[in-house]
């Protein structure tokens, strides 16, 4: 029986396909990795005055180069957010969460984050929430273990 009239005896073929490679991360995001390592968060300032993060090397509307670097707080609002009931492997948590984009004191654009949250009706688009550090800080998005609540688990 040929494999073409026997719908189990498919023929696979796996490929692999790989782009490896290695990019510095350049004096803007160097910066802040750098600054997230020693718990602080950075921002950079926009051709227009407004305060981009997580920073950009070029400004987003104009194209012009950006190197204007300001401290940002640790703390922050809630812009959107969503449920995540099962969270895959590899993720920051491993327990339900919430995903969400937070605006930082400081800053006019929002970075994408989680929120360790108890459950979905304990989150609110507006809700105060502050940066949980991780214990090992190394120089990446990750020492940003999660935010919380202010005001409680």
């Amino acid at each position: 029986m040929s494999p073409l009239s026997d719908p189990g005896g498919l023929l696979e073929a796996p490929l692999v396909i790989e782009y490896p490679f290695n990019r510095t991360a350049g004096p803007v995001i160097g910066a802040f990795f750098t600054g997230l390592r020693e718990q602080r968060v950075l921002g950079i300032v926009g051709v227009d005055g407004r305060v981009v993060c997580p920073p950009v090397e070029y400004d987003p509307t104009t194209g012009e180069p950006l190197t204007e670097m300001v401290e940002l707080g640790t703390e922050g609002v809630v812009t959107s957010w969503t449920w995540v009931t099962r969270p895959r492997e590899g993720q920051p948590l491993d327990r339900p969460h919430a995903l969400a984009l937070i605006q930082l004191d400081g800053a006019d654009t929002s970075l994408l984050h989680v929120i360790d949250a108890p459950a979905p009706d304990s989150v609110t688009t507006g809700a105060r929430v502050r940066i949980r550090w991780a214990d090992e800080r190394v120089g990446l998005i990750a020492d940003i273990a999660c935010f919380e609540l202010i005001g409680g688990l």
